[in-house]
């Protein structure tokens, strides 16, 4: 296991900011971490990472306790942060170089790792460039550059695409993603996009301190999240059917959407109604309905 998290618990004053929670990541996974702001992520990862100190529980990272060995630990991982911790003023080669520095890389060892990345992360063209005036998604290649630049074995990613355009979102993926294969690194992820969250291997959702949901992204969807039918037409009729069963229904413009219980139920409902299934669609839930139905709320925007 690369995290193993048992009983941890940290509170500031009368707010219990993570309430007894317990997790594990295995190697080379891509491990979500979900809730809304408050919800216990950061505070979470800040232990994990050194930062903070917890109040109790048992934390051990890389195979190393946190209460004996946090240097180690800390080696062991590059972080990602939502907000860039980069020095804007400075170019990006003198960014990579001070962070290089602080974990004893120096002379050829920073130039061979600086051309890895720079292959990696398609940096090269704008080493000498200011950090301050690239784009948001060359920022962020430099923000992973940096989390990457000691060969961690954990890289710990704190909603490292929001404000991204659609077009780096899939870059920043596809690089974290062949770091995952090829070199076997273990991923944590928080983020506000659940399609992200959907790729995963494992996902916990932490709500107000405590874990109130965890699994896999399939098993998940299976336990919580409705399926839909969408009927374009003979609406009135499905509507009126599906009211007599208790079901709930929505009326859209182009549409009336019936929520179910299960996929497995429409092949009944197809069975004893033939005549309203003319023209329709059936959709899965997906992990928003999950997240709104273990919290109560929309994780898209906090």
């Amino acid at each position: 296991m690369v995290i193993e998290i048992d009983n941890l618990k940290k509170s500031f004053k009368d707010v219990k900011a993570v309430d007894d929670i317990s997790f594990k990541v295995k190697k080379g996974e891509l491990f979500s971490f979900l809730g809304v702001n408050g919800a216990g992520k950061s505070t979470t990862i800040n232990i994990i990472s050194g930062v903070l100190n917890k109040d109790s529980g048992k934390v051990k990272v890389c195979g190393y306790d946190i209460d004996e060995k946090v240097n180690e630990i800390k080696s062991k991982i590059g972080i990602v942060f939502q907000n860039s911790v980069l020095d804007k003023k400075l170019s990006v080669y003198d960014n990579l170089k001070y962070r290089a520095n602080l974990y004893g890389i120096f002379g050829t060892a920073f130039k061979f790792r600086l051309e890895e990345l720079s292959e990696l992360l398609d940096i090269k063209d704008i080493l000498k460039r200011q950090l301050g005036k690239l784009s948001g998604g060359q920022k962020r290649r430099i923000d992973i550059a940096r989390a990457l630049i000691h060969k961690p074995e954990l890289l710990i990613l704190d909603e490292p695409t929001t404000g991204l355009d659609p077009k780096t979102r899939i870059t920043v993926w596809s690089i974290v993603e062949k770091l995952r294969k090829e070199d076997g690194l273990t991923v944590f992820l928080t983020t506000h996009y659940m399609e992200e969250a959907s790729d995963s291997d494992y996902v916990v959702i932490i709500d107000a301190g405590k874990i109130v949901a965890e699994g896999t992204p399939h098993g998940l969807k299976n336990e919580f999240a409705s399926d839909f039918i969408k009927f374009y037409n003979h609406r009135e009729e499905a509507e009126k059917y599906f009211s007599s069963l208790g079901y709930s229904i929505k009326n859209e413009r182009d549409f009336t959407e019936i929520e179910l219980k299960g996929t497995a139920e429409t092949t009944k409902f197809f069975k004893e109604k033939p005549n309203i299934f003319e023209d329709f669609e059936v959709l899965k839930g997906n992990m928003d309905n999950v997240f709104l139905k273990v919290t109560g709320k929309n994780l898209q925007g906090g």
